[in-house]
Parts: C-alpha cells; sequence; structure tokens
C-alpha cells in the first residue's frame, strides 16, 4: 500500500456563473435535473452520488479549463443544445461552453471507462445502460471489468 492518498472519484465540479437562477434554468434546459439544493448563497445540482456546485464569480475561466459529464444519451443533449440555440462542436465530440464560458464535454456513458456501481446507476435511472463493446474491451484490458 502507498504511503499516500489514491484518488477514487469525483465528487463535485465547481462552477462560477453570473447568477445562480439563470443557471440552473439554462442547465434544466438542456438535462433533466433530478433535484437542486441551496446553501449559502450557492446552488447544488445532483448527479446521483456527485453534484455540480455553482456559486456567483467575477471572472471567466481560462479557455482550456474543462470538465466532462458523463450522460446516458448524448445524440439527446446535442440536440437540446441547438435547440437552446447553443454553439456546439462538431464531429464526433460534443464540446459546448455555458453562458459564463465554462467549457463542458459531453460522454455517452456507454463509450468510456468509468463506471458506476449498480446501485449508483439505478440513482441516476442507467441500469439499463450497457458499455459498448469498445468500452468493454478497454475496461478489460486494464482489469476494470469484474468476473
Amino acid at each position: 500500500m502507498s504511503e499516500r492518498p489514491r484518488l477514487v472519484g469525483i465528487n463535485h465540479v465547481a462552477l462560477e456563473v453570473g447568477d445562480i437562477d439563470e443557471a440552473i434554468e439554462f442547465y434544466g434546459r438542456i438535462f433533466d435535473i433530478e433535484g437542486v439544493e441551496r446553501a449559502y448563497g450557492m446552488a447544488f445540482i445532483r448527479i446521483g452520488d456527485q453534484f455540480i456546485a455553482l456559486s456567483v464569480g467575477g471572472q471567466s475561466p481560462p479557455r482550456s479549463a474543462h470538465f466532462g459529464l458523463v450522460v446516458d444519451d448524448k445524440p439527446a443533449v446535442r440536440a437540446a443544445l441547438e435547440a437552446a440555440g447553443v454553439e456546439v462542436s462538431k464531429g464526433r465530440f460534443l464540446d459546448f461552453r455555458d453562458p459564463w464560458g465554462n467549457l463542458i464535454q459531453v460522454v455517452d456513458y456507454r463509450d468510456i471507462q468509468f463506471s458506476k456501481t449498480p446501485a449508483a446507476l439505478r440513482a441516476v435511472g442507467g441500469e439499463a445502460l450497457v458499455k459498448r463493446p469498445e468500452a468493454r474491451r478497454e475496461m478489460s484490458a486494464k482489469g476494470l471489468l469484474g468476473g
């Protein structure tokens, strides 16, 4: 065992926005938000066992700073962004900026090596999601598939 602690996941992502209510409304137009909690001048958008923390900030983020959201239906996210008039990247990648300049990359759960426990998947309504063959091969090669 290493003397240093290991990273085991991401608990939350914190974003600075111009207005918390506008940010909740914006993200609610794109994603099915299961719940929002508020405390101390902030809002927390729940994502099963993780969350996005929103706070009012004054500066734009660096142009290359970003985070990735895992979704159950990437084409539906692209359609929702386009319907909302949000500029999105072309091609197989799905990147967009929120109204405050935060860069978000969207990935499909079925295509990545990230894996949730059955209970965590149930919490976000994703119990029917099945990894695609390429993701399963990558996970197997790295010893990330059980049994």
